[in-house]
């Protein structure tokens, strides 16, 4: 029953946002202001789910400097942290998933009702604000070999900027009005940064909590639809624990996988290379029906 009431919590910001459009609609929201959102959350979002996760953390596929430099913009526009320190953080996720020294488990809190919403609280947002862990910088000594990222990761605030006043600026020009540079800041600025926190953050607390587990990952991630969609494939979260290097997370033909479809458009574009996608014999025997 908690976690029902969480997943409530956790949707309810999103119906919320739905209805503030729909209520604003022609009163300060149009379709400029809902392009410019949706337009920066699928720019912001790819650079985390393709490139800050597929590309950086996990070297799922390989490209070249020019592509991994737009990625890494992209996602320091997202504003969840410098380049090198997320993929620390999620590399050391991966390695103590739902266990002692996992960031953001949702289960290391115990198994009471306050206990609970506590585990949920912090894999939700709460683990932004504990301290990092000890030699974090022992897990991405591969990434500060490479100058391109080490600069892309010290001109985080730069990237951050960027991702408010485009929108703005871009607002203000195809409407020719202070209004419509405001409208894009909000818009398609804070509005989508909220968006794609929210929706980024749900990968570490619903889909440990809430959803089905195909294969024996050994931890409590879980596959949800929902945030399958919303994440851009993200959400295909145990496929994603069970097989952490594949590029694609969207395993089944059903299962919408945005971030994986970019990188095959890349790969076409001969822009990507290497791209890893595990067998289908790899697949059947993680499968907990073939154990």
């Amino acid at each position: 029953m908690v976690r029902v009431w969480y997943l409530v919590g956790v949707v309810a910001p999103l119906a919320g946002l739905v209805l503030g459009i729909v209520l604003l609609w022609g009163r300060g929201f149009s379709w400029l202001p809902l392009a410019l959102m949706l337009g920066m959350y699928m720019i912001t979002a790819l650079g985390i789910t393709v490139g800050y996760h597929r590309l950086f953390t996990h070297r799922s596929f390989e490209t070249n400097g020019i592509v991994k430099a737009i990625l890494g913009i992209c996602g320091s526009m997202a504003v969840q942290g410098p380049l090198l320190k997320w993929v620390a953080q999620h590399r050391l996720h991966h390695q103590h998933s739902d266990d002692d020294g996992d960031p953001h488990s949702p289960h290391m809190r115990g198994e009471g009702i306050v206990e609970v919403l506590k585990g949920l609280w912090h894999a939700h947002v709460g683990w932004i604000f504990a301290p990092d862990p000890p030699n974090l910088s022992r897990y991405i000594g591969d990434l500060q070999k490479q100058r391109l990222l080490r600069l892309i990761n010290d001109l985080f605030p730069l990237w951050v900027t960027a991702g408010l006043l485009i929108p703005a600026a871009l607002g203000g020009l195809l409407t020719r009005s202070w209004t419509g540079v405001l409208l894009g800041f909000i818009w398609g600025g804070l509005a989508r940064i909220f968006l794609v926190h929210h929706v980024t953050w749900s990968i570490n607390s619903v889909c440990h909590l809430w959803g089905t587990r195909p294969f024996n990952s050994h931890d409590e991630s879980r596959n949800n639809f929902i945030f399958g969609v919303l994440g851009l494939g993200e959400g295909w979260h145990n496929n994603h624990h069970a097989f952490p290097t594949s590029a694609r997370h969207g395993l089944r033909w059903w299962q919408i996988d945005v971030s994986y479809r970019v990188i095959r458009v890349l790969q076409w574009c001969h822009l990507a290379s290497k791209v890893k996608v595990p067998a289908m014999e790899a697949v059947a025997a993680k499968q907990f029906a073939n154990r």
